[in-house]
């Protein structure tokens, strides 16, 4: 699978999605994670917070990994450093995610060939709300 850049992969990967898992969802409402996992709830999303650090935000029951969710994840959005992100991708992995999404200045393209070669779809360095946004409405 390819890092995704055209948009009409990106409108297909987002229309065909129906599990989100959030890692690094903030229970910090002035955090970009915050919003963002917001916004896919409300647009329809089912979402799987993943943060080891807190039990719940937004009524979601929180998990501490990709392991834990249990069930299909369709989309791995990422809201960690570069530095977290080849060991989110591994869980992406193991737990059969369809695609891993790094948001906006999230770049780690060892990582990122690691998930294509995987059969992983990739997005890198964009966020998906706006994406959403411009694609989807």
């Amino acid at each position: 699978m390819p890092l995704l850049s055209a948009n009409d992969d990106i409108h297909r990967l987002l229309v065909g999605a129906t599990t989100i898992a959030v890692v690094g969802f903030s229970d910090k409402p002035w955090r970009d994670s915050h919003a963002v996992g917001g916004f896919l709830r409300d647009k329809g999303y089912r979402i799987f917070p993943i943060n080891p650090n807190i039990a719940s935000v937004l009524g979601l029951v929180s998990v501490p990994s990709l392991e834990e969710v249990g069930e299909p994840i369709d989309i791995v959005n990422i809201f960690r450093r570069p530095e977290h992100v080849p060991s989110v991708i591994e869980s992406a992995i193991a737990v059969g995610a369809r695609a891993v999404w790094m948001q906006s200045g999230i770049v780690h393209h060892v990582a990122a060939r690691r998930a294509s070669d995987a059969g992983l779809d990739v997005v890198m360095d964009r966020c998906i709300r706006v994406a959403y946004t411009l694609l989807v409405r």
